[in-house]
């Protein structure tokens, strides 16, 4: 930028902020972004900058910091907004109830499935609001992923954990105080520590606690740290509450609002039925005949070069299924609480790399995981509780793909949790008992799976009609290659049909226009601009991104901005590079 041209942007921003509504959702985020660039030439060449033009970018910066009056957001404003940060032209259900409750400052508890884009709801009211907004994640491993996928998007975000040196932490916390973050995620205990101290300093325009169902005792993955986010409202000025989770029971909601001290909060519960997940469950033991080993690599053979998560129940599991799957030629990786913190750092960081295709893993791994291309997830052994089943299963298909969820169960693990539950307190351990009851009910039970799933959460459904099997009729142990065969089969199903795989393309593009060869080809070239990049593949583009990209062969620019996911940001990053591929054939 020439000097003549630092003078008139300088200018250009001063008068814009002067003469616009603060209110406007557009002007703040063409202001952020204008003054954002501003900033990164200043911290290359302050020499370049006069005294007054310095001031004026404090000053913008300053009223930036500060939240924007509260006002409504005509829908015209948020759908503009979602397709030039997002890439997206429509909200999927349930965002825009949430995200409209928080931009008129109200608290709110959203329950949403994985895969229902909970964390746009904070993310765009993020970008609207203005000041800051705090996102506690209970798992440090997931921050920077999230942090990465924003800036794909032109988001300023960080993080605050123990993973930064002095230094790093030091320079983070300047630029928060100068208020060039809109998004910054801590940990519960981070913001117990330090984290919480250097935020007293910055006005905050929302709070988001994701993960909410942590908070509370009667949930199914309790964590005490979170209980002391009780005061969260009082430390930080009375700022709004957005409290997210994909499970709730009635129970677990009520204990979300007091002990977030929520006020008249509004409330959306989405539906839990995920029509791409697939289920299946096969009972084993007994006289089944049933070579579980073998049935979950005719699985992921069936699934070459796809991500899957295989779930075991002890660490020796997780061992052994993973050197079988490794010693016939699977890219494969164990994780369990067992291992060094850099043993598992690796594992994870390789899947999300996609560097390695199965994790075989205890139910240690998953919630640190925001990976949105996995396209299956065996259970070896039965979860202890339907809301952790639900939970481990939401980790497929989060894109909206379809994706395979398998259970293998017997009552022999319901003695194995009864066992773990012995050194519990009386209370704790009766409860543990009786989830896992409740779950391997719900696995020998003969019904619709997906109605039984969100019928313990509280929710009424028909028949899923094609995605379990006991409604296709499908089994997808015979779709497998190198089964051994077993000696007798439950009965799939009303009519005893076969049924084919749930269709792995998004609900709006037909599988036979999707060109196998190009896919697989513009898969290969998210991977190296991804290594390149250092971010995770999905964090480029989204299977279902690219499965669209490839059934539609866009031309120009334009056809390429009107794919789902790509915003004006990714279209300057990443548009010439894949028209090119696509014109190339």
């Amino acid at each position: 930028m020439t000097r003549e041209e630092l003078v008139s942007e300088v200018e250009s921003l001063r008068s814009a902020w002067a003469l616009g509504d603060p209110r406007d959702p557009d002007l703040r985020s063409s202001c952020g972004a204008r003054l954002e660039r501003l900033r990164d030439l200043y911290r290359t060449q302050p020499g370049t900058f006069r005294a007054d033009e310095v001031l004026v970018l404090r000053e913008v910066g300053n009223a930036l910091k500060r939240p924007a009056p509260r006002a409504e957001v005509p829908r015209e404003a948020l759908l503009r907004e979602l397709k030039r940060t997002f890439g997206y032209d429509a909200f999927r259900t349930g965002q825009e109830p949430i995200i409209e409750a928080v931009l008129s400052g109200r608290d709110c508890l959203g329950v949403m499935p994985t895969g229902a884009g909970k964390s746009l709801t904070y993310q765009l009211p993020a970008r609207l609001l203005g000041g800051t907004t705090l996102v506690v994640s209970p798992l440090i491993a997931l921050m920077k992923d999230q942090v990465d996928a924003l800036a794909e998007l032109g988001f300023r975000a960080t993080f605050l954990n123990s993973t930064l040196d002095a230094e790093e932490r030091s320079r983070r916390l300047k630029r928060l105080w100068d208020g060039e973050y809109e998004l910054v995620y801590a940990a519960p205990e981070g913001l117990e520590a330090s984290v919480g101290a250097a935020l007293r300093k910055v006005p905050l325009s929302l709070i988001a606690v994701d993960e909410a169902h942590c908070i509370s005792q009667w949930g199914h993955d309790f964590r005490p740290a979170y209980r002391n986010l009780a005061g969260l409202r009082r430390r930080f000025g009375n700022a709004p509450i957005l409290a997210l989770t994909a499970t709730a029971t009635p129970e677990v909601r009520r204990d979300i609002v007091g002990q977030l001290g929520m006020t008249d909060p509004a409330e959306y519960h989405g539906s839990f039925f995920r029509k791409n997940l697939r289920i299946f469950a096969y009972k084993k033991g007994g006289d089944s005949g049933l070579d579980v080993r073998s049935s979950i690599l005719g699985i992921v053979r069936a699934k070459k070069r796809e991500s899957g998560i295989v779930y075991c129940l002890s660490r020796k599991s997780v061992e052994s299924v993973a050197e079988f799957l490794e010693r016939n030629g699977v890219r494969v990786r164990p994780y369990h609480a067992g291992m060094t913190p850099e043993a598992r750092s690796a594992a994870q960081e390789a899947f999300r790399r996609d560097d390695v295709d199965v994790i075989v893993a205890t139910v240690a791994f998953g919630m640190g995981i925001d990976k949105s291309n996995i396209r299956y997830v065996i259970h070896r052994d039965m979860p202890r509780s339907v809301e952790g089943y639900y939970q481990e299963i939401g980790r497929a298909g989060r894109d909206g793909v379809g994706s395979d969820c398998v259970l293998f169960y017997s009552y022999a693990d319901v003695m194995s949790y009864d066992r773990f539950a012995d050194d519990s307190p009386n209370d704790v351990a009766e409860r543990h008992r009786r989830q896992v009851r409740e779950m391997f009910d719900l696995a020998d039970q003969t019904g619709c799976r997906h109605r039984a799933i969100v019928g313990y959460l509280g929710e009424t459904l028909e028949r899923c009609g094609t995605s379990c099997d006991f409604c296709s009729g499908a089994d997808i142990l015979a779709e497998c290659p190198a089964i051994v065969p077993r000696k007798k089969s439950r009965s799939r199903g009303t009519d005893g049909a076969r049924a084919r795989s749930a269709s792995p393309v998004p609900p709006d593009v037909a599988e036979e226009d999707v060109p196998t060869d190009l896919f697989e080809r513009l898969k290969r070239l998210r991977k190296t601009l991804a290594d390149e990049r250092r971010v995770p593949a999905y964090v480029v583009f989204s299977d279902a991104t690219l499965l669209e990209m490839a059934a539609k062969k866009p031309e120009t620019a334009e056809d390429f901005l009107a794919l789902s996911g790509v915003g004006p940001k990714k279209l300057e990053a990443y548009g010439r590079t894949f028209l090119d591929a696509i014109r190339r054939g």
